[in-house]
C-alpha cells in the first residue's frame, strides 16, 4: 500500500474520533465521514507501519445508516463527528465499543450480558448543551465570525447556529458581531498575540432559564460596555422565550499566548457573576469558571444509575474519588451516612464545599488533593475516612491511578462504582480490580453524554459479593 493509492473498501466500525474504519489485505484503514456499512471509492493519504488514512472520493453504495447532517458544516467543524449516522445507529455504535474494551482489554467474556440498556437521548439528540464556546476571528473579507475550530487546526469556521447547544445562541453570536461592527473593537490574533476580543462563551440554566453571556479577552476591560447589553438584552428577547433571562454578563480576562480559553480573573459588567442550574433536586452556583457538566439531561440520569448502583440506605459511609465540584458526592449524600470527596482541582472544591452549603448539605467532607495521596493518606492514618462501605471514582481519561487502586483494594469497599468517559482504561481497570483485588464486573451502563460525537459515558458497579 502507498500514498495515492486508490481502493474499494467497505467500512465496517468507527474509530473515536468518528472516522470509519476498513480493511485493505488486512490493514486498518480511516476515513473521515464514512459510516459502517458504507461501501466507498478512498484514496490514501497516509501509510504507517500498522494502519493508514484514507480519503472518501465516492460513496459506492452508502450504508442503510447514513443521514444527510441537518448542519450545514458539520463535516468542516469537526465537532460532531457522527451526524451523518442516524442516532440509533450512533447508540449501537457506542455500546459496541464500550463491549468490545471489556472484552478484549478487561477479558470479561459476557460482557455483552452485564450490559443495561444504553441510556440515549430521551427526545431529541439536539439542543442539550449548556455551555458553549466560540472562537472569535475574521473572514477573508475582514468580516467577523465566530464558531468553531477546524479539526486539528485553529481556523474559524463561521457558525450561525449550533445545533447542540441552546437555540439562544444563534442570537447571541449575532448581537456580538454587531457588537464588533458598531464599535470597531479589535479582534485577538494568535500569531501576533494582539487584538481584544477571543471567545464568546455562553451558559445557560436549562432548568432555571439563566443566561450567562462572557467575552474572553487579551485585555483589562471592553469598550462601549451599556451597548453590549442592551444588543444582548435585545437578542434574548429576539429569541422570544419567557422562560429565558440574560442573568449575567462578564469579561473573562486571559492575556496568555496560549491555547487555554479561559483566564483566572473574571469581572462582572451586568447583573450577577454567576448563574443557577440543578441537577436533579441538586442546585448549583455557576461561574465562567466552573466546570459543570454540559449535558444535564443525561447527567442527571447518568448520576441517578450510579445511586443505584451505590445501593445506600442511609448507613454507608462513601467516597467520591475525582469528585470535581461534588456533583455526584451531593447527588449519594441524600442516601448516605457521610459522603467524602476528593479533587484536585482547587476552586473545584471550593466550588463542591460552596455547593453543599447552597443545598444545606452537612454530611460531605471534601479534600484537594490528588486522589491518590489523600486517600492513601487518610487510609493510613486509621482515623475518620479510611474505612468506606462503597466507593465511587470518576477519573478523567487517563483512568485510575494505580497506587488509588492499591489503597482501594486494602479499603475494601462492599460495592465500586466506577463512572468512566474512557471505555478502554475503565476496561484496564477493572481488570486491575478483579485481578488485584477479587473484585467483578456485575452490570453497567452505556449514557450518550455527546450526542453525534464518538464520546460516551459508562457507569459500572463491581463488587466481591452477589448485589440486588
Amino acid at each position: 500500500m502507498q500514498k495515492n493509492d486508490i481502493y474499494e473498501i467497505e467500512i465496517e466500525d468507527m474509530s473515536e474520533d468518528g472516522s470509519g474504519i476498513g480493511h485493505v489485505d488486512g490493514m486498518a484503514v480511516f476515513v473521515k465521514d464514512t459510516a459502517p456499512g458504507d461501501v466507498a471509492e478512498i484514496k490514501i493519504i497516509k501509510v504507517m507501519k500498522r494502519y493508514a488514512y484514507g480519503k472518501l472520493m465516492s460513496l459506492i453504495r452508502p450504508s442503510k445508516d447514513r443521514v444527510e447532517p441537518p448542519c450545514e458544516v458539520a463535516r468542516q467543524c469537526g465537532g460532531c463527528t457522527l451526524q451523518h449516522v442516524n442516532y440509533g445507529a450512533q447508540l449501537r455504535l457506542k455500546r459496541n465499543k464500550v463491549e468490545n474494551c471489556l472484552r478484549r482489554i478487561g477479558g470479561i467474556e459476557n460482557a455483552s450480558d452485564l450490559c443495561e440498556e444504553i441510556l440515549g437521548m430521551e427526545d431529541n439528540p439536539f439542543r442539550f448543551r449548556n455551555k458553549m464556546q466560540f472562537p472569535i476571528g475574521r473572514d477573508k473579507e475582514g468580516r467577523p465570525v465566530l464558531g468553531f475550530y477546524a479539526q486539528r487546526t485553529h481556523c474559524v469556521i463561521p457558525v450561525a447556529d449550533c445545533m447542540t447547544g441552546h437555540g439562544v445562541n444563534r442570537y447571541i453570536i449575532e448581537a456580538v458581531k454587531e457588537y464588533i461592527n458598531e464599535t470597531g473593537v479589535s479582534i485577538y490574533d494568535e500569531e501576533s498575540g494582539t487584538g481584544l476580543l477571543r471567545h464568546l462563551i455562553t451558559r445557560t440554566g436549562f432548568t432555571t432559564g439563566e443566561l450567562m453571556v462572557a467575552l474572553v479577552i487579551n485585555g483589562d476591560d471592553i469598550p462601549d460596555r451599556e451597548l453590549l447589553v442592551k444588543m444582548l438584552e435585545e437578542a434574548v428577547r429576539g429569541y422570544g422565550s419567557d422562560n429565558l433571562c440574560l442573568t449575567s454578563v462578564m469579561i473573562n480576562i486571559n492575556k496568555e499566548k496560549t491555547n487555554r480559553i479561559i483566564g483566572f480573573e473574571s469581572k462582572r459588567v451586568f447583573g450577577r457573576d454567576y448563574i443557577y442550574d440543578y441537577i436533579g433536586n441538586v442546585r448549583f452556583r455557576i461561574s465562567v469558571e466552573s466546570f459543570f457538566q454540559v449535558n444535564p439531561y443525561q447527567t442527571g440520569r447518568l448520576y441517578r444509575r450510579a445511586l443505584e448502583y451505590a445501593d445506600l440506605t442511609g448507613q454507608e459511609t462513601v467516597w467520591d474519588m475525582y469528585c470535581g465540584i461534588g456533583t455526584i458526592s451531593l447527588f449519594l449524600s441524600e442516601q448516605a451516612k457521610k459522603v467524602y470527596g476528593v479533587e484536585i482541582v482547587p476552586q473545584a472544591i471550593e466550588d463542591a464545599r460552596g455547593n453543599a452549603e447552597l443545598n444545606r448539605i452537612k454530611n460531605t467532607e471534601f479534600f484537594v488533593g490528588k486522589a491518590e495521596d489523600v486517600v492513601t493518606e487518610i487510609y493510613s492514618s486509621g482515623g475518620d475516612g479510611s474505612h468506606a462501605d462503597v466507593v465511587v471514582v470518576d477519573p478523567p481519561r487517563k483512568g485510575c491511578d494505580g497506587k488509588l487502586l492499591d489503597t482501594l483494594i486494602k479499603m475494601n469497599p462492599e460495592r465500586i462504582v466506577y463512572v468512566s468517559c474512557d471505555p478502554a482504561t475503565l476496561a484496564r481497570d477493572i481488570k486491575i480490580l478483579s485481578e488485584s483485588g477479587g473484585y467483578k464486573l456485575k452490570k453497567y451502563t452505556v449514557c450518550d453524554m455527546f450526542s453525534h460525537s464518538g464520546h460516551c459515558e459508562t457507569v459500572a458497579l463491581l463488587s466481591r459479593n452477589e448485589v440486588r
